[in-house]
């Protein structure tokens, strides 16, 4: 069924109020598409009605498949190699020096829009790397969110397909992967670090909490966002950024005209904001 003009606006901004995700005019086909697949599965026949179901007592259980509907997914470990690079040559040693001379041995890093996992979990395999040298005696904690309850699902399962670990350098795979019936397992010790949990990003309530961080990757979730909805969530992302903290989006997104707080950090083949 298409959607008409008032019923895509009506549903597009109670989307947004919620979580600040905004669909552009350009975007109604892809926002029909997946307004038409949940409302075969509740039986709403019209968009209005399928509306009603999203603000009636019933409407927070259908809100999260929703939400599973309308974020994109896509994602591998290893996938953004300068980022990765930088952080383990330059900015990691870096914030271990500042806070070896603060005495507190503790690193925490956040993945925003976390997916399935893959980031956070690339995180971890690179600091156990570290354990015996750089990072030894360290307290390690790495944060995965997403709003997408199956993806979180997913990611606390740590079991992948060929082309999530097409790109893990071998000597990762050898140590961390264990295959098994065309499935790829992570080891607990690559899990043990991580921990992963639904969050809004728009929730100011809950964004409050997140604090005291190294370093924030969020990739590729930024694009989902108006530039009012971007400021938001990117201030929040600030505030809870350690002084000497970086803080990564996604290589073809950036904070131009969003926030002129961060500065600009240039490394060889991308870039990072630092506090």
């Amino acid at each position: 069924m298409s959607i008409s003009d008032n019923d895509f606006i009506q549903l597009r901004d109670f989307i947004y109020n919620i979580c600040g995700m905004y669909f552009h005019t350009t975007k109604k086909y892809f926002l029909e598409s997946r307004l038409s697949r949940r409302m075969e599965t509740t039986g709403t026949k019209t968009h209005m009605e399928y509306y009603q179901l999203l603000k009636s007592p019933r409407g927070a259980e259908e809100l999260k498949y929703l939400m599973d509907e309308i974020t994109t997914n896509e994602t591998y470990f290893f996938r953004n190699v300068p980022q990765l690079t930088a952080l383990e040559t330059k900015l990691l040693p870096e914030l271990v020096e500042i806070k070896n001379k603060m005495g507190f041995r503790k690193l925490r890093i956040w993945s925003a829009g976390s997916s399935s996992g893959e980031e956070a979990y690339t995180m971890s395999m690179m600091l156990l790397e570290k354990r015996t040298t750089l990072l030894k005696d360290w307290i390690i904690e790495i944060v995965g969110t997403d709003i997408n309850e199956t993806v979180i699902a997913q990611a606390k399962e740590g079991v992948y397909n060929a082309y999530s670990v097409r790109n893990i350098p071998d000597l990762y795979k050898r140590k961390y992967i264990k295959e098994e019936n065309g499935k790829f397992l992570l080891s607990p010790e690559v899990k043990k670090f991580v921990t992963f949990n639904k969050l809004n990003l728009y929730d100011d309530s809950k964004m409050i909490f997140m604090k005291s961080f190294d370093f924030i990757f969020c990739a590729n979730v930024l694009i989902y966002f108006d530039t009012a909805s971007k400021s938001k969530v990117v201030q929040h992302f600030y505030n809870n950024l350690q002084p000497y903290g970086y803080f990564f989006v996604g290589q073809s997104e950036s904070l131009h005209g969003v926030n002129d707080k961060f500065k600009t950090v240039h490394f060889p083949g991308g870039f990072t904001y630092k506090k």
